[in-house]
């Protein structure tokens, strides 16, 4: 059954009431939450000196937060604000750069429970607020109390008389702002200084929600022999924290990590003690290490792009190659022909003019301009993690011009009296045809099972792997080429 209108709009009222009730609380509570416990020494950002990121693939990264800190002699309780939201607390490491010896850490518990509405309600469950009403008519406003009875889908409210409500009977006044809350991620540390005064003090930690990927972007040429490219590290950070200029460093490799077999709830923790000058590249263990050139600011919720590498005119050999599929040739095959899409692929090497450093993994985008002169999207390949001197194939599509055509053109079973010493022998012929105005080479790999000899064929092939044969064929311009072959296979 329809709502009436009124009532329609009442509830809608209500819930706008419960909003702007509980956010102009949340602003006026917020002030108490930035202090800490009292008594307590804060770190906020406007202490920070330095911040360094090396970011991982696997959405990790390891976080180094200097800070300029001013503590008393012996003991001192420190809240770090302004954490990564996704720290992993049990990395945490904080030091003292200006006095090393005799600092030491208790005990540090990081606090995520972040305030809003919604969590200063719930810390309120059992507890009594004040409800303050407005008259419609006069304005006049009127205060009471009541214990908060549940807050799961809603609020509920019992009075002094005994009445219990739900809904938003009124803008709701509390009395202060619990210490479980934060409005911000805040690691609270217990800590022995060696010394009184300003110091420099370091916390590491790894963190997720911060990871990075390479792109690239490359443009063949009209020849598609050349082309250049140029690659981007996009890096994403959802980790709950800001990085205000930043050293970023990035590392490319596969790290082994270990997996809980469940993950574990995250609570309150408490334990002991484009040029491709852009980037920087090192050796880290077997890991390569990119550096940026110059320190960027990094968001939260937020990608940015910066320059990996470039390489202007790379020579590129372009291929079409036909993969067969793996045939039964233990059976004779009733079908007249079938039709197989020709790939299309090119090719460089990873060396010289621009090149020649390890090429991260990532997705390699290749345009190419049209007649009128507009660059037009050709296809796409995934690379992996690429050494230098090493020869980077890419897959960009299947050919339109170039198709091809097989059949099996006989069939016999030669023996099979042992149990496991059948051999059959069967002929096959793939015809090339292209439409190019210009002669093309196609690569044509079958894959052949079982122990194989080639008995006949119209050109010599090449055992590239045991069980795979090749051949080099040209087609000429708006012609075709037929392949032959025989094969003898033993199983």
């Amino acid at each position: 059954m329809d709502m009436p209108n009124e009532t329609v709009e009442g509830v809608c009222m209500g819930k706008k009431r419960l909003f702007n009730t509980m956010a102009a609380v949340l602003v006026a509570a917020a002030q108490p939450a930035v202090a800490a416990s009292p008594g307590a020494v804060v770190a906020t950002a406007s202490d920070q000196r330095s911040v360094t990121l090396t970011l991982y693939n696997d959405d990790l990264a390891l976080v180094k937060d200097v800070r300029r800190v001013a503590l008393g002699h012996g003991f001192n309780q420190l809240a770090w604000r302004g954490a990564a939201a996704q720290m992993h607390p049990e990395t945490a490491q904080l030091r003292d750069l200006s006095n090393p010896a005799g600092f030491g850490v208790q005990e540090q518990t990081f606090d995520f429970n972040l305030l809003t509405p919604q969590t200063l309600l719930e810390q309120y469950v059992g507890r009594e607020v004040g409800v303050i009403r407005t008259h419609p008519g006069s304005g006049a406003e009127t205060r009471e109390t009541a214990t908060v009875l549940s807050t799961a889908g809603g609020v509920v409210l019992k009075f002094a008389d005994g009445h219990v409500e739900t809904g938003t009977p009124g803008r709701l006044a509390f009395p202060g702002v619990p210490d479980a809350l934060h409005d911000t991620p805040t690691l609270t540390v217990s800590l022995d200084s060696p010394a009184a005064g300003a110091q420099d003090l370091a916390l590491s930690y790894l963190t997720g929600g911060l990871s990075w990927r390479a792109d690239y972007v490359a443009a063949l040429n009209a020849a598609d022999d050349r082309l250049d490219i140029g690659g981007w590290a996009t890096l994403t950070n959802r980790s709950g924290a800001a990085y205000r200029n930043a050293v970023v460093r990035l590392v490319a490799g596969e790290l082994h990590r270990v997996r809980d077999a469940q993950p574990l709830a995250r609570t309150a923790m408490a334990m002991a003690a484009p040029a491709a000058a852009e980037m920087k590249q090192e050796a880290l263990l077997e890991y390569h290490l990119y550096t940026l050139q110059r320190p960027t600011t990094l968001a939260d919720n937020q990608s940015k792009q910066v320059a990996l590498m470039s390489a202007d005119r790379v020579p590129v050999r372009k291929e079409f190659v036909l993969e067969g599929t793996r045939e039964d040739y233990s059976s004779q095959q009733g079908e007249i022909g079938r039709t197989m899409k020709v790939g299309v692929f090119v090719e460089f090497d990873n060396r010289g003019g621009g090149l020649g450093t390890p090429l991260p993994q990532g997705i390699v985008r290749v345009y190419k301009k049209d007649g009128e002169g507009n660059a037009q999207f050709v296809g796409e390949d995934r690379i992996g993690h690429t050494p230098k001197n090493e020869t980077v194939r890419l897959k960009l599509g299947e050919a339109s011009d170039v198709t091809a055509d097989r059949k099996q053109t006989a069939f016999q079973k030669l023996s099979g009296a042992g149990r496991f010493d059948y051999v059959y022998e069967s002929a096959y012929a793939i015809v090339l045809k292209n439409a190019k105005p210009d002669a093309v080479g196609v690569t044509v790999r079958e894959p052949i099972p079982g122990d194989w000899t080639m008995v006949s064929e119209s050109q010599p092939h090449a055992k590239v792997a045991s069980g795979m044969a090749e051949w080099k064929v040209k087609v000429p311009a708006e012609g075709q080429t037929t392949l032959n072959y025989r094969v003898r296979v033993r199983y």
